[in-house]
């Protein structure tokens, strides 16, 4: 009768020849989805605080309108401007705007954009009161008025 021997000599290590194929793709990936800062605030953003706050659902449908004081006074002035999409406007340029924000969207839900005013705490009201205006007469009704959370 013929005696088997068990072979022992296997070892426990992993194969890491592919390790850094796959660091490379995760990296790829990672670097191809992230969405980066799409556009750059020219106006100073103190935003008020308010107690009750709701949170957007689709995020894809909002616009943004930035009301505030320039940060470079010397180029621009000490007056409130109107920011859209790393541009400044005229409260008259805002039809023009909405309009071309709901061209991005499909038909379906053209009827569902959210414009979204982040407006400096310091700006004058009748700059607000402009653009609320125009925005009846762009048909956006839908508008946010973004705030922080005050804490009591």
């Amino acid at each position: 009768m013929a005696k088997f021997k068990k072979n022992s000599n296997t070892t426990q290590e992993i194969p890491t020849a592919a390790l850094p194929d796959i660091i490379f793709m995760l990296l790829f990936f990672f670097m191809v989805t992230t969405v980066l800062r799409e556009t750059s605030i020219m106006v100073e953003q103190t935003l008020p605080k308010s107690t009750q706050l709701s949170k957007l659902e689709r995020k894809s449908l909002v616009s943004y309108i930035y009301i505030g004081k320039p940060t470079k006074v010397d180029l621009y002035g000490e007056q409130p401007k109107i920011q859209v999409n790393d541009v400044f406007i005229e409260a008259t340029d805002v039809v023009r705007f909405v309009n071309q924000e709901k061209d991005k969207l499909s038909e379906v839900e053209r009827d569902q954009i959210t414009i979204s005013m982040k407006v400096d705490v310091e700006a004058k009201m009748g700059i607000v009161t402009d653009v609320q205006q125009e925005l009846r007469e762009a048909n956006a009704r839908k508008v946010l008025y973004s705030s922080l959370k005050r804490l009591d």
